[in-house]
């Protein structure tokens, strides 16, 4: 009665999406969720909304995953943002992009999506097992031997869906990590990305909401630079959020600097020789009438010269070289030290987890366990906002279900 052919264990949308297929495909599946219900965390998605995936060439997608881009893209040119939206468009959800590339259901509800999918694994005769955590898998000669803290599961394959360590209220605890571990694996430290910045006295707190459009960021560790990349920014009550931040928050590390650039520009030496020129032939005109006319905003420009001790009546003309180098860095590198990357509970997706040295990227099977599948966050991949590491989710999973058809020598139905 317990004897399966593959075992799902985890029940968010990769879980879910490859579960599945495989019954689709014919493959009697499995599925154990820790949680009451399945897809907590992919309801908050997108603020409830679901940015399901991105606008674009598939083939552009890997520059969105950091440093692993090329990893997932076998998975990503398998499963494409094409591939997936049609998915969920023949079985009734229209979709819209919301001008910036990103898709959301017509609808604005999350929910639509978890629904498609649960009655999809319904149908397709998958057995869906609720409030049932995961406490060992081992594995010999037979296969492989699943415990809960209710029964035992026997299965010829077993896939890991259990997602990372961020929003633990939906059960996402790293809970893969440890069975992942347990099988020989090695997990590349866990952390928080996709997240917000905080910082103690922070001076821009009054301009909370105030953003800056494409600027550049660049990261210091031990005073040398580590990673540079361009982006929005917005200030917060805490710090500073926005995409730019967010997307760059995979990197960041306890005691690096970060500096913040409030203007944009490709060469700092060419925008600080322009401040200065603009400054230089400015005369009557007031400094901060040179600043809003960059342009900055008018509540950003009095604090911003406020914090470098220039008057706020101060004109070009009477603007000493010492007050000129105390504002123009600020401007243009301002210096975010004792920063504090948001935690487990506010991180949209964790990054770390299963080693990529260890998954085969054609597949996602386990290099150090044949018949073991990792997908979707329990991987060492988080991508940018956008709907990426959601994207990753659904194809990662149907890249493992293809090549699990074909080792169960099931016809593929994909």
């Amino acid at each position: 009665m317990n004897q399966y052919a593959v075992i799902v264990i985890g029940g968010g949308p990769a879980g879910l999406f490859c579960s599945l297929l495989l019954g689709k495909g014919g493959c009697k599946t499995l599925l154990l969720e820790k949680m009451p219900t399945c897809g907590r965390k992919l309801l908050l998605s997108g603020s409830g909304q679901c940015n399901l995936t991105h606008t674009g060439p598939i083939s552009e997608f890997t520059s969105h995953y950091g440093d692993h881009g090329r990893f997932i893209r076998p998975a990503l040119m398998h499963f494409s943002n094409v591939k997936l939206i049609s998915f969920f468009q023949d079985r009734g959800v229209p979709f819209r992009d919301d001008g910036n590339g990103k898709y959301f259901p017509e609808s604005g509800k999350a929910r639509d999506i978890l629904n498609v999918l649960l009655k999809e694994a319904n149908e397709a005769g998958v057995i869906i097992h609720t409030s049932e955590p995961v406490h060992t898998i081992s594995h010999d000669i037979s296969g492989f031997t699943v415990t809960t803290r209710t029964d035992t599961y026997h299965s010829t394959g077993v896939v890991l869906a259990t997602g990372g360590y961020t929003y633990p209220v939906t059960g996402s605890t790293g809970d893969g990590y440890t069975l992942a571990q347990a099988l020989g694996h090695t997990i590349a430290e866990p952390g928080p990305a996709l997240t917000p910045i905080h910082t103690q006295n922070f001076p821009f707190r009054d301009l909370s909401g105030i953003s800056f459009s494409q600027v550049p960021l660049t990261l210091y560790r031990e005073k040398k630079k580590v990673h540079e990349a361009r982006g929005d920014l917005l200030i917060t009550h805490t710090g500073f959020s926005g995409p730019g931040i967010l997307d760059m928050s995979r990197y960041f590390r306890a005691g690096d600097e970060l500096r913040v650039s409030f203007i944009q520009y490709t060469n700092i030496n060419s925008a600080r020789e322009g401040l200065i020129s603009r400054f230089s032939s400015g005369g009557v005109k007031q400094v901060k009438t040179i600043l809003t006319s960059i342009p900055l905003p008018d509540r950003f420009v009095r604090l911003i010269m406020e914090l470098a001790e220039v008057p706020p009546d101060m004109t070009c003309a009477q603007f000493p070289k010492e007050m000129r180098n105390r504002l123009i860095p600020m401007l243009l590198e301002y210096p975010v030290q004792e920063m504090k990357p948001g935690g487990e509970n506010e991180a949209m997706v964790s990054r770390g987890g299963v080693s990529l040295d260890e998954v085969r990227k054609e597949s996602m099977e386990s290099r150090i366990l044949p018949g073991l599948y990792c997908i979707g966050e329990v991987l060492d991949i988080d991508g940018d906002c956008g709907g990426y590491n959601l994207q990753a989710a659904f194809s990662t999973g149907a890249l493992a279900t293809d090549t699990l058809l074909k080792k169960l020598k099931i016809p593929e139905k994909i």
